[in-house]
C-alpha cells in the first residue's frame, strides 16, 4: 500500500512538517557494571589501556601502580588528567587501568583515550566536550615498518664510492 514518489518535491510534501517531527538521535545511556564502574579501551601508536572508571576520591591506578610512580615525567601524568580537567570533574572519579605495549608516552596516550572513553560512558552528557578536544578520536599514528634494501623505514644505507 505504499505510494510511489517521484521526485524530491513529492517528498518533502509527503514528510509531516510539524515542528518537532525530525527524527532525533536517540540519547545515549549510561554504560556501567553491577560494581557501578565504565569499561574502556584506549590505544596509542602500540599501546593499549584497559581502563575502568568509578565513582570516588580522584585515585589512579596504572598496573597496580599509583600514577605518580609509573608515570615518572609530569607531561605524562597531565596528559592523564586532561579528560578529568576538560569535564571539570577532577577528583571525583576512581580509575583503574592496566597497559601494555609501547613505550610510556604511548601508554599515557591510551590511558587518556581510555578515561575518555569510559568517562563518556559513565555520563553520556560529557561526550560533546570530550569530542570536540579530540580525545576519543584514536590517534591512528604508528611506527612505519621497516623495508628492505633500507637501513631503518626510509632511510638509506651509507653510500660508499670506492
Amino acid at each position: 500500500m505504499a505510494t510511489e514518489l517521484s521526485s524530491f518535491a513529492e517528498l518533502k510534501k509527503a514528510a509531516p512538517t510539524t515542528p518537532g517531527s525530525q527524527i532525533a538521535a536517540a540519547p545515549r545511556e549510561k554504560e556501567i557494571d553491577a560494581q557501578g564502574r565504565a569499561y574502556a579501551t584506549g590505544r596509542r601508536k602500540n599501546a593499549v589501556a584497559r581502563v575502568w572508571v568509578k565513582l570516588g576520591t580522584g585515585k589512579i591506578t596504572v598496573n597496580g601502580r599509583d600514577q605518580t610512580v609509573y608515570f615518572a615525567r609530569p607531561t605524562q601524568r597531565m596528559m592523564i588528567q586532561q579528560p578529568f580537567d576538560v569535564s571539570e570533574r577532577r577528583g571525583q572519579f576512581d580509575v583503574v587501568a592496566t597497559v601494555s605495549g609501547g613505550g610510556l608516552s604511548g601508554q599515557a596516550g591510551a590511558v587518556r583515550h581510555g578515561i575518555s572513553q569510559a568517562l563518556s560512558k559513565f555520563e553520556p552528557g560529557l561526550r560533546g566536550a570530550m569530542k570536540t578536544h579530540g580525545f576519543l578520536t584514536r590517534d591512528s599514528r604508528v611506527v612505519e615498518r621497516k623495508k628492505y634494501g633500507r637501513a631503518g623505514a626510509r632511510r638509506r644505507f651509507q653510500f660508499s664510492k670506492r
